[in-house]
């Protein structure tokens, strides 16, 4: 899949995660405009030293102003990679409200913002592209969202949310799709379950693999799937 992005912008939330570095490698190597919007101040200085990765600060994925006005600042937009999300680990009886409320936001809210965003953005211009999201293996398997509620139900929405918008943009030729990964095997995950089976997880460059082909040009028909990725679990 050699140039197979050459040139194409291409949005990437989430970018200063490790699935989000192991997915902006990959679309760089293939020649990609990479535009990484971010709400840590930080972000520019983390994501410098390469002109076609264009980091922006400060902006907060969960505000629909601030969403859309990243998204008119880049031109051409061929796909929207959002990889966005958070994650709680709590029983119900112990969830505050505002457990729900942080994983709406961060996963299911500013999922479905950035997707509109980009959406408009191509449909203004009359062009194909790619959208892809982020779901979660209890998004799939609700019973193993115990202990994880308010995390569970906001991915299954990210998961239905993709299967409806997949059907609604079909005749623009927007394909839209998401993967579904068990547990990822990311340095802090590896840190907050130091007695796991870490060769079980699902390693950051097999799931950035199955992002980027979706995302690419190279996807000609593939749109409403969500993917199971789930490693040896």
């Amino acid at each position: 899949m050699a140039g197979e992005f050459e040139d194409r912008q291409i949005v990437v939330t989430g970018g200063t995660g490790a699935l989000g570095g192991a997915v902006l490698a990959r679309l760089l190597e293939e020649g990609a405009i990479c535009h990484v919007p971010s709400s840590r101040p930080d972000a520019e200085r983390l994501l410098a030293g390469n002109e076609r990765v264009r980091p922006v600060a400060g902006v907060d994925l969960a505000d629909a102003v601030a969403v859309d006005a990243f998204y008119a600042s880049v031109p051409d937009l061929w796909a929207s990679i959002n990889l966005v999300g958070g994650f709680a680990m709590a029983v119900i009886e112990e969830s505050a409200p505002q457990v729900l409320s942080a994983m709406i936001d961060a996963n299911f809210r500013a999922t479905f913002l950035c997707c509109g965003a980009a959406a408009r953005s191509m449909l203004q211009v009359g062009r194909a592209g790619r959208i892809v999201n982020v779901a979660a293996r209890p998004a799939l398997e609700p019973r193993r969202g115990a202990g994880m509620v308010a995390y569970a139900a906001s991915k299954a929405a990210v998961a239905a949310m993709t299967l409806a918008l997949a059907e609604e943009l079909k005749g623009a030729g927007i394909l839209v799709n998401a993967i579904a990964p068990s547990t990822l095997d990311t340095p802090a995950n590896r840190a907050a379950m130091p007695q796991a089976s870490f060769g079980k997880w699902v390693g950051i460059d097999a799931a950035a693999a199955a992002i980027v082909w979706l995302a690419s040009p190279e996807n000609l028909a593939t749109s409403g799937a969500v993917i199971p990725i789930y490693g040896r679990a």
